[in-house]
């Protein structure tokens, strides 16, 4: 078995262990303001770490390019509270035109 294998094993069964755990605790831990506060902002802070990465990473270096422009206007959509289809499909076309009129990457 090779390495990377290894590690996503060893990740799926960490993963499994930490759920069963979080079933094991008494509801009064889980009930805790903190715990609710920390639970309810760990789904922000991996999305946002998600689209950090998915914006900026190429291999193993930084890059800016048209994804950064179309993360640009899907913000400035949401913060007009257009639709989610309409925020996605004008990050598209930002995306598509400054990549073909301009060569970006």
């Amino acid at each position: 078995m090779s390495a990377k294998w290894t590690i996503v094993l060893v990740g799926a069964l960490g993963t499994f262990v930490l759920k069963a755990i979080g079933y094991a605790l008494p509801e009064s831990w889980l009930a805790h303001p903190k715990v609710q506060r920390v639970s309810a902002l760990i789904p922000v802070a991996l999305l946002s770490a998600l689209i950090v990465v998915n914006t900026f990473a190429v291999k193993t270096h930084l890059q800016v390019d048209a994804r950064l422009a179309a993360l640009l206007v899907a913000f400035i959509a949401l913060r007009f509270k257009a639709p989610f289809v309409v925020v996605v499909i004008l990050a598209a076309a930002t995306a598509a035109a400054l990549r073909y009129f301009l060569g970006w990457a």
